[in-house]
Order: C-alpha cells, then structure tokens, then sequence
C-alpha cells in the first residue's frame, strides 16, 4: 500500500474534486488564496547528517514549492513542531524563518508538542490572480513539457555522489519560476518532489492526454555517469523542480531556465524513447 493509493480512501470521503492539485483553493477578492499542508517526520524525511536547521528550511520548502506550482506568491506559514528533544526547536524554527524571508513569506503562528520523533507540519497560504492560476489540469496535445532546473541531484547524494548534499538538505523552490509561468500562460504545473516519471502519472491521471518523454533532451546532474543520471533524473525523488506543460508558441517563458523534455500526446500513456515508462519514484509505503 503507498499513499497515492491512500489518497483514494481521501478521496472517497471529501470528493476527488478537493484533491485534484497540490493546493486548496479559496476565493480572495480578485484573487485567489491558495492554501497547503505538509508533514515531515525525522524517520522518513529528515536524513542522517541533517541539522534542526536544515530541517526546519526543508519543511518550509516544501510546503513554499507547493504554493509555487499553482503560480502562487507564498504569503503566511504555520507551523507545528512535534519534539522529542526540546533543543531541536531554535534551530527548527530558524531554518523554517530563514527559508521563509528568503521567498518573501511569514511565519504567523502554530503549535509545539512532545513527539516520539522529531516532526513538523507546515501549512501554507499564498495568493494568485484568478488569470494566473495553474493547476495540474489543462494540458493539451502538442504541449511541450518541460522541467525547470536539473533533476536528479537530491537523489544522488543518497546514492553517494556527496557534492550534490545541499540539494537535498536545503532545496529551493521554484517560487519565482512558477509565478512567471503562471502569467505566461502556461498549460498545467506541479512539483517534482516524487521524480518526473510519477509526476508525469499524477498529471495524467487528471487531463484526457498523455506524455511522451525523449532522454536525451533530459538535463542531467554532473559527474554521474550518463545512464545513471537519466535513472535519478527520471525516478529519483527530493528535487522541487516545476514540470509543466505549455505552447510551443509561448516557451521559452523569460526569466525561467527550463528545458524541452517532451510532448503531450492524446494516448492516455506515459511514454519514454517510445516505451512504457515505469510508474516509480518516491512514495510513502505501508505493509
């Protein structure tokens, strides 16, 4: 069992139409408020070797990435702290803060408990003009799709290329990147936290089309060789790039370093070099 099948137990009680994208939406005046929830644990998120800041920035990142995929500015952060040592909080707190003014959002409130782990939840609001949404629906045959950023490299330092810590301990979200995508109009967007290959299921698994995807037009992280670098740039999870769909006529979108990974065809498949692509990449998993 792995959460995307769990979400179908969500689903089935609020409705599919509530977890269609990587945030709730709710009307704000000429806007709209975009709102998302996140939870780390020190077990499952929080690797070896990660300080109580960096812990603190990535649960802030995450949650910021998400507001980031619908073209949102993030705005306000709560945050709940569950503790299993008391001194891991200032650090926690820092990170998240630091994490925060960097992209121009602000911590406003939330709650400290005693945990069994260390773990924090994270929620999220950011704004958006009703034009400049994006949502994981909306992708068009003959859209290109496309990727921010090099793919892969959070994944590789698990695997031991250790120049590439920085990019899972401190990742940085495309916060700016998507809201110039969201004015330029672009089709359809989401993260890549769980690896472009599972990213591409989840998009498809809510547009009437389907993805083809070329390796050879994949960025890849330096120093790896070639065929393992396209593995962790296809499956490897930890990264928080924006993959999205849009026009030819309207890439490249100025200001966003992106590049051509494929094309959005009708076939309801997902499709790399002309095979199947595996459906894999990072999930959370119950026996």
């Amino acid at each position: 069992m792995d959460d995307r099948e769990l979400l179908n137990v969500v689903t089935g009680i609020v409705g599919r139409e509530n977890c269609l994208d990587d945030c709730a939406e709710l009307p704000c005046g000429e806007q709209i408020m975009v709102v998302t929830t996140d939870m780390l644990h020190r077990t499952t998120d929080f690797v070896k070797g990660m300080t109580d800041w960096q812990a603190g920035w990535m649960s802030a990142a995450v949650t910021l990435s998400d507001i980031a995929s619908m073209g949102a500015a993030p705005k306000y952060l709560l945050i709940a702290v569950g503790l299993d040592d008391w001194k891991s909080l200032s650090g926690v707190m820092q990170g998240a803060q630091d994490c925060c003014k960097k992209y121009g959002a602000a911590i406003i409130g939330g709650d400290i408990d005693r945990h069994g782990e260390l773990t924090v939840v994270t929620t999220g609001l950011g704004l958006v003009g009703k034009d400049s949404i994006v949502r994981r629906r909306g992708a068009r045959p003959g859209d290109l799709v496309c990727i921010t950023g090099i793919p892969g490299q959070a994944q590789a330092w698990l695997d031991g290329y250790l120049q590439y810590e920085k990019a899972l301990f401190e990742p940085q979200p495309r916060v700016e990147e998507g809201q110039r995508l969201g004015r330029a109009g672009v089709s359809a967007m989401m993260d890549d936290s769980d690896g472009i290959a599972l990213s591409l299921y989840d998009l498809m698994s809510v547009n009437g089309c389907g993805f083809t995807i070329d390796t050879k037009k994949l960025p890849l992280a330096a120093g790896i060789p070639v065929e393992q670098a396209r593995e962790l740039a296809l499956y490897g999870g930890g990264d928080y790039e924006l993959i999205f769909t849009i026009s030819p006529d309207k890439f490249p979108v100025n200001g966003v370093p992106s590049t051509v990974i494929g094309t959005v065809v009708t076939e309801n498949s997902v499709t790399v070099d002309g095979k199947p692509l595996s459906k894999r990449g990072y999930q959370h998993r119950w026996e």
